[in-house]
């Protein structure tokens, strides 16, 4: 980032060298010059996908596909029918605190989700095991954090809560597809706004912010849920990003515009 800073502050000299001449293309290329240096310090956010190419990327290219930017993952209805959850992951290395951006479209029977600090599920091939960031084109839980083969649900739509260390006394089970050793601090969504957060068969934004214990997911710029880790035996502090098509019917998952600042401890 340092040096496409660097390169397009050169550009910017250039062109005001030009404009000083009195060289015709001067305005446009300040103009350009000056569009690349917003461009180059958007808060440090890096592009995760290439146009037209799954580079950087890693996974099973019978259910993903990139296109003009956007990526697919599918299960056709000539398919044989997923048997596991499969996931492309991002060959970016292990992330820690960082927000992620995206923009998805997701089938009405589609489930998907975005993985982070999470660990390679080794027993199965393209799985991840951790924090996600829910997405389901039913609308009943786009936005909560459930995490994928561990504590599973941390947070509902519409909570913001706090998981706790465990004791001897309470060590914490997964009970009917949530963790038993939380508490619910606060309630930041109601049910109704929830639903007006969502724009169905179109294209709405999802935020995942990561900062040490907290993890925050955002929908259309709406905070709708929350999660404090204070469980030190399980959390995880940082660890690989992937999305995922689940198990189930024929569907449709598209990402595009996915954006990713790391933050620096």
């Amino acid at each position: 980032m340092k040096n496409i800073i660097k390169n397009t502050y050169l550009s910017l000299a250039l062109s005001a060298l030009l404009v000083a001449c009195g060289g015709s293309s001067a305005n446009q290329d300040t103009t350009n010059a000056t569009a690349a240096a917003d461009s180059a310090k958007q808060d440090g956010f890096v592009d995760m996908f290439e146009n037209n190419s799954l580079a950087g990327w890693k996974g099973d290219t019978t259910y993903w596909h990139m296109k003009d930017g956007i990526l697919k993952g599918e299960i056709r209805e000539d398919q044989e029918p997923l048997k596991n959850n499969t996931f492309l992951i991002w060959q970016g290395g292990e992330v820690g605190d960082f927000e992620l951006k995206a923009q998805f479209k997701i089938s009405e029977k589609g489930n998907s989700g975005i993985n982070y600090r999470s660990d390679l599920f080794t027993e199965l091939p393209n799985a991840l095991k951790g924090y996600q960031a829910d997405i389901d084109g039913q609308n009943r839980y786009t936005g909560q954090n459930y995490e994928e083969r561990k504590r599973t649900t941390l947070a509902y739509r519409g909570q913001s809560t706090e998981i706790l260390n465990p004791t001897p006394e309470n060590k914490g089970e997964s009970k009917g597809n949530a963790w038993t050793n939380l508490k619910v601090i606060d309630t930041i969504a109601t049910d109704q706004q929830m639903q007006a957060f969502l724009k169905p068969n179109d294209w709405n934004e999802i935020e995942i912010r990561a900062k040490g214990n907290k993890l925050t997911h955002l929908l259309n710029g709406q905070v709708i849920a929350e999660v404090t880790d204070n469980d030190t035996q399980n959390r995880k502090d940082k660890g690989l990003i992937g999305v995922q098509v689940h198990v189930g019917p024929p569907m449709k998952i598209e990402y595009k515009d996915m954006k990713i600042k790391v933050i620096e401890p």
